[in-house]
């Protein structure tokens, strides 16, 4: 912490195991330099968000150019709010306030409000910003408008600036929204148990948090958070192993993946036992298995379409921060159909199509030499067709009957 000679706090820097925060008063330089002054950026990279800036408690999924590092988790796809903040989860749930959050200024914002209310981001490949430009508090009109922004960085640093804060932060009320100022990420616990009702099978956990002190969030300051090493990072069990990461990285055989447990991947982490895998193990045991046994198929999740969206670009204007759920429920993968049966069922359909066809056909034309085969092999039981020539040169076939029809003729002949 530097304290100018005032007493007066300058530049306040904070570690929370994850990220380290600066946070720059409105007499720093760097408070400046963090800006991103998205009027004298490249129009075609700027957007101007109509609906959000014209509603209230609205939020609105967006693709990103580049993944954005987010807790070490590579994200492409984010979530604007109205409220001052941006969703970072994969799954919409029902409070987006809660947790997985970005979240320069959350409160309850009315865009709404004025016309000169504008909800902007900005996207150029290296950095994306999003500005809540001249916002107003619902029900605290009369304080003034807010401008700030939340820059995503691609080397993982996230910077809130503030350039108009009229009023004492730790005033605003958090009666009708919550009011944060920081980061936040969790994962998803799913549980299989029947009885659990499948709106209710998914549970959220926070497992990290960065709470800014609202007093000094200010017009014309600004705070950086850059990003530490995570478990994540390490691709291989050697380098694992030796992290000296402040966390308690443990290396999963089955799923190749470095981590401590406590990330998005925590569902994965716990069906494939790799806590219990990795006591008293060593990579040199792991590699040993590896030359007795054939290695496991790391490319399957038994949650790969639970816990995830598309990958294609996906666009949502109508969510809403409040009784938001299954918006974007996640895919279930159904049981795969295999190609011999796909096959299979194709050929039974053209079989029964085809008798059909011949069918209708040799019936149609009973002199013709599909008929003549069928006829010539007909079982004993079937009535002998004669043909016979007319006098105007046409030939026409004749039913010869059966032995009990012929016996039946003949007598009725006699009688």
């Amino acid at each position: 912490m530097d304290t100018l000679p005032d007493n007066r706090t300058r530049v306040v820097e904070d570690n929370h195991s994850y990220y380290v925060s600066r946070l720059y008063g409105p007499s720093e330089p760097r408070s400046r330099e963090l800006w991103v002054d998205v009027a004298e950026a490249n129009r075609s990279q700027v957007k101007i968000h109509t609906i959000l800036s014209n509603t209230h408690r609205q939020a609105s999924r967006v693709v990103l150019s580049f993944d954005f590092p987010f807790y070490g988790h590579l994200l492409r796809q984010i979530t604007i709010a109205t409220g001052g903040f941006i969703f970072m989860g994969d799954v919409i749930h029902r409070m987006l306030t809660a947790t997985q959050y970005v979240a320069p200024l959350m409160a309850n914002f009315n865009p709404g409000y004025s016309d000169n209310s504008t909800v902007v981001y900005f996207d150029n490949g290296t950095v994306f910003v999003v500005q809540w430009d001249h916002v107003y508090l619902q029900g605290w009109e009369d304080r003034g408008s807010f401008t700030f922004q939340a820059a995503l960085h691609r080397d993982g640093r996230i910077v809130f600036g503030y350039k108009e804060i009229p009023m004492s932060v730790p005033e605003i009320s958090s009666s009708q929204h919550p009011v944060k100022t920081g980061l936040s990420d969790a994962f998803m616990i799913l549980n299989p148990s029947p009885d659990v009702p499948e709106s209710r099978r998914r549970s959220i956990f926070e497992y990290h948090r960065i709470e800014l002190d609202p007093s000094k969030i200010t017009s014309m300051s600004a705070v950086e958070f850059t990003p530490l090493p995570t478990c994540l990072q390490h691709r291989s069990c050697d380098a694992c192993m030796s992290s000296d990461l402040s966390f308690n990285c443990s290396w999963c055989h089955v799923l190749q993946r470095c981590s401590s447990g406590f990330d998005r991947y925590r569902q994965e982490w716990m069906d494939y036992g790799c806590a219990q895998e990795a006591e008293g193990r060593t990579c040199e045991d792991f590699q040993d298995e590896y030359h007795n046994s054939a290695s496991p198929d790391t490319s399957f999740s038994p949650y790969d379409g639970d816990f995830t969206t598309t990958s294609s670009s996906l666009f949502i204007d109508s969510l809403t921060t409040e009784g938001l759920q299954n918006n974007l429920s996640p895919k279930t993968k159904g049981t795969p159909v295999h190609l011999g049966t796909i096959v299979g069922i194709v050929l039974a359909v053209l079989l029964v199509a085809a008798i059909i066809l011949a069918g209708i056909y040799i019936n149609g034309h009973p002199t013709s030499n599909a008929a003549l085969f069928f006829i010539e092999r007909r079982p004993h039981h079937w009535p002998a067709m004669k043909f016979r020539s007319h006098p105007d040169h046409s030939t026409y076939a004749e039913v010869e009957p059966s032995g009990h029809e012929k016996e039946g003729f003949m007598e009725a002949e006699q009688c």
